[in-house]
């Protein structure tokens, strides 16, 4: 047995001992995943670039490990090395790499590939790019069990019994579709019934619910919980979703430039971090309570070393606030702490008191109150969209009536097809409303469509979208892409597009010296804000903001929030912000807009609408958000799956989802009658024939 797993058995004492598929006890004295000083490395023009650095750990039999850290620290890479999935030019140049005490490393092809197919599974960031496109869903998941020796009709019944397992209701149905067919919580269970078809010992999770709505997350976790509980299945989670790290996980190692820098019992790191780097990670974070108006969000300075830098010290000293020069000079061993927390750093003691950067300071930034904003800037009235023709005909949004002040951030929630997206290409005139729609611009009518819209219309009403990768031309200078939106929108000369562009760059914090480089040599922070410069290219009145940090790590996505709200304050600008991330959205927003099924559920001032009592649809998603804090939260579950836009229920969209209509007297109501938007109290408006009495006693009594 190795000195770091006797190490861990000491500080878990009751892990418990796992069965493989073979019958094979994975007893508690061998870690089902060892991580012993492994070195992997990327050849890049001919030299190696160190990825990981001499990294330990072990997952015992049944546990849940978090790994968590900002992108490159090298959390991928654990996980493809340990499938020994590393590209071509990545390999491993040091340690050893165990499961339940075989060494992968020296393993052959063919006996790490029966590994693959019986004992260790993966589920990936993207459950569409991990599926066939040309392949039906049902063909895809009994191939799993054909590849064990499963004859075709057996295979397919085995399959229909792994998508029941993961709560996927209409079984044949899906198993029919192709994979574009599903939505992302679907295509995420189907992955998951995938990784899960051959009871594996080892399951790894690389960032499985980016991208997912609040209710849909809370059940692939729930799933994951209870298959866990019932194979005792150990689980490498990787991700930067720390809320769902302290829900999900036993203990958390933290990386960062390839190396772990601490390590310990999640509740003990997310509440006692003794590492300056967990320490700015925690601090990153928009946590319950935190408002922009009252609080601006901590940052960490500085970048992550370049791939495959040769640093003779500690791996986060140019980032750290309390580093010396021994810390430049000299490599920290990790430092055994208390109840098995460790910390590789110098000064773990001080840690915990490093104060927050000056920059960041938690003050008041803006005496406004959040309720309190400027004209009304946009207006919608009886806005509804159509898609199809004839009898095949999709109503997407309907009857949606909405106004923004300007200076006003309105937050957009809701699950996947609730129509967040197509209310946001409406605005931007990408996607023609209904007729009988009517948007207003300070109160004078807005083109339908782009092309019946001014340049100035088109600049006023710009877009930040949530991939940069995908919205900037990977062929263009990024003070191209800029300068040229300055020209398109403004009417400006090229000597002027480019001069405003470095202007604009320079104040998104964008290094002049990174002007002239192309996307691609940029991190996903600095290409975000390269999107935010190129949309307030023409002045913008409003910018609607899809998912603008979901896929960025909490320290940038703290850069950009506070980056949005400075604009907001400088340029008055107002912002449609469209996110998953409920907290994110809570310390952003002045108000919150509930939207289901095409339909405003509730809309009222952002504490209001998050304090309760709320719509039953806003209860389910405001349950659902796992808490980096740990507070106990009663889950309100929505009942089966979200209807088909196509065939909305009958009366209230909502009542066969409904947490509250069962035994509240108003059963026949919800089934034939459509609520009303109605003013429940001052500002805050609801759809529901329960009233705001009722909500309130329901909703205290399970709290």
């Amino acid at each position: 047995m190795s000195n770091e797993f006797a190490r861990l058995q000491s500080a878990s004492p009751t892990a418990p001992a796992g069965v493989n598929t073979a019958g094979v006890i994975a007893t508690a004295d061998v870690p089902t995943l060892e991580f012993d000083n492994v070195e992997v490395a990327y050849k890049v023009r001919g030299i190696d670039r160190p990825v990981l650095r001499q990294v330990s750990f072990a997952v015992a039999p049944g546990e849940a490990y978090g790994l968590v850290g900002e992108s490159g620290c090298g959390k991928s890479t654990a996980a493809y090395a340990a499938m020994r999935y590393l590209p071509r030019n990545g390999r491993i140049t040091g340690g050893a790499i165990r499961f339940e005490g075989q060494d992968l490393v020296a393993m052959s092809t063919d006996e790490v590939r029966a590994l693959r197919s019986k004992a260790i599974s993966m589920v990936y960031q993207s459950p569409i790019a991990a599926l066939n496109p040309s392949l039906r869903v049902g063909q895809q998941v009994a191939e799993v069990f054909q590849i064990n020796g499963a004859g075709k009709d057996t295979a397919t019944d085995q399959a229909r019994e792994a998508l029941g397992a993961v709560q996927i209701a209409d079984i044949d149905k899906v198993m029919r579709r192709y994979p574009h067919e599903l939505s992302g919580g679907m295509a995420q269970r189907v992955v998951i019934a995938m990784a899960l078809a051959t009871n594996p010992r080892l399951l790894i999770l690389d960032e499985p619910t980016t991208g997912l709505d609040a209710t849909v997350e809370a059940e692939v976790l729930d799933l994951i919980r209870t298959l866990r509980a019932e194979s005792g299945t150990s689980v490498l989670f990787i991700s930067h979703n720390l809320g769902v790290i302290r829900s999900m996980c036993d203990r958390v190692g933290v990386l960062y430039a390839g190396q772990l820098v601490e390590e310990g019992q999640t509740t003990q790191i997310l509440n006692q971090p003794r590492h300056p780097y967990t320490v700015g990670l925690l601090r990153c974070i928009p946590r319950a309570g935190l408002r922009k108006d009252l609080h601006r969000l901590d940052t960490i300075p500085g970048s992550l070393p370049p791939l495959g830098s040769v640093i003779p010290g500690c791996v986060y000293a140019d980032r750290c606030p309390i580093a010396t020069d021994q810390c430049h000079t000299e490599k920290p061993p990790m430092v055994e702490l208390p109840d098995g927390q460790r910390s590789r750093c110098f000064f773990p003691d001080l840690a915990p008191d490093i104060p927050r950067s000056t920059e960041t300071t938690n003050i008041i930034v803006d005496q406004r109150a959040p309720d309190v904003v400027g004209d009304s800037l946009i207006t919608l009235s009886g806005l509804s969209k159509t898609f199809g023709k004839d009898e095949s005909t999709v109503k997407v949004l309907s009857g949606i009536a909405l106004s923004l002040g300007a200076g006003e951030t309105l937050g957009l929630v809701g699950e996947s097809g609730s129509g967040k997206t197509t209310l946001a290409k409406v605005l931007l005139g990408l996607t023609h409303p209904d007729g009988g729609s009517v948007v207003q611009l300070d109160g004078k009518a807005l083109g339908a469509t782009i092309s019946n819209r001014s340049a100035k219309d088109v600049g006023a009403v710009q877009i930040v979208f949530q991939n940069p990768d995908s919205a900037l031309n990977r062929r263009h200078a990024v003070r191209r892409i800029v300068g040229r939106a300055v020209e398109k929108l403004g009417g400006a000369s090229h000597e002027q597009g480019q001069e405003r562009a470095d202007d604009l760059l320079n104040e998104m914090r964008v290094d002049a010296r990174l002007h002239a480089a192309k996307p691609v040599m940029l991190s996903g922070g600095l290409k975000q804000r390269v999107a935010i410069a190129r949309a307030f290219a023409g002045n913008p009145r409003l910018v609607v903001c899809d998912e603008p940090t979901s896929a960025l790590d909490v320290s940038v996505q703290a850069a950009i929030l506070n980056l949005l709200v400075d604009l907001q304050r400088t340029e008055n600008v107002s912002y449609l912000f469209i996110s998953h991330d409920l907290g994110v959205v809570r310390y952003l927003s002045d108000r919150i807009a509930v939207l289901y099924l095409g339909r405003i559920m509730e809309l009222g001032p952002a504490d209001t609408v998050f304090s309760g009592p709320h719509h039953p649809y806003t209860e389910a998603l405001v349950s659902s958000l796992p808490s980096i804090d740990g507070e106990a939260t009663n889950r309100v579950r929505l009942l089966g799956e979200v209807p088909s836009v196509a065939n909305p229920p009958s009366g209230c969209v909502l009542h066969t989802r409904c947490p509250r209509r069962e035994g509240s007297g108003v059963e026949q109501l919800c089934d034939t009658v459509e609520p009303d938007l109605v003013e429940v109290e001052p500002g805050h408006l609801m759809r529901c024939h329960l009233s705001l009495e009722q909500l309130r006693h329901m909703q205290a009594a399970v709290e």
